[in-house]
């Protein structure tokens, strides 16, 4: 059986940087890595403009029930098709990637400690923490460089959905974390940190010790259970 990280944390916080570079001082041979964007519903029904219109940083965007069942499966030692996003058009590629899993699997995205029935799979959970300004600025990098996005577009997009729903969801979720890291800078103990975290995580699942959670923080299970009870299809 695969013991589950569970990465979380603000958009540009930093997770797949310092969860790669981890990876790469460990060992590709022993973690799998999968992000959570890749669980974005299937909007082929919808036409382009309203793909745009879509809050991507609300847990109704995504498909939990594909999500939770693929995690589920890794877990206990299983292969999965994951399936592909396409940030250029907004929705699923037709491709789907064959993950299999190994001693460490590592779950990432803003979303990762949202979902009370994702973190019951996890046998630890890790929040990036980086402040407001960083987070705007590498993702305002980010949107323009990689996704090919007006700077008109990724400040509308940040300012209407992702600050708000950084503060209503996803910090609160800080809450479930086993550990918090703060990424600030470029030169920081994060990477350190989290290395060890791993390396202890994969001497448990080398010796099949199990994770005992710590209990949910009952305001900010509340808060969340409130936003899923508000969205349909999830």
């Amino acid at each position: 059986m695969s013991r589950i990280i569970l990465v979380g944390g603000g958009s540009s916080s930093g997770k797949s940087y310092v969860t790669t570079n981890v990876i790469e001082r460990i060992g590709e041979e022993n973690i799998t890595r999968i992000t959570i964007d890749d669980y974005y519903k299937d909007q082929t029904g919808l036409p382009m403009e309203e793909r745009i219109k879509v809050n991507y940083d609300h847990p109704k965007a995504f498909d939990w029930k594909l999500m939770r069942s693929q995690i589920k499966d890794l877990k206990n030692g299983l292969p999965i098709q994951k399936p592909i996003y396409d940030f250029t058009i907004h929705n699923r590629s037709d491709r789907t990637e064959t993950i299999v899993p190994k001693k460490l699997v590592v779950v990432e995205g803003i979303m990762a400690l949202v979902d009370k029935q994702l973190r019951e799979l996890g046998d630890l959970t890790v929040f990036i923490n980086a402040t407001p300004e960083v987070r705007f600025l590498r993702r305002f990098i980010r949107d323009h460089t990689e996704r090919k996005r007006s700077y008109e577009s990724i400040v509308n997009q940040y300012i209407k959905t992702v600050a708000p729903m950084y503060e209503e969801i996803i910090h609160p979720s800080s809450n479930y974390a086993d550990l918090i890291i703060n990424n600030d800078g470029i030169s920081n103990l994060a990477i350190d940190v989290l290395t060890c975290v791993f390396k202890e995580e994969l001497e448990k699942a080398s010796d099949g010790k199990p994770h005992e959670r710590v209990q949910d923080n009952e305001f900010s299970e509340d808060v969340l259970s409130r936003v899923f009870q508000s969205s349909e299809g999830i």
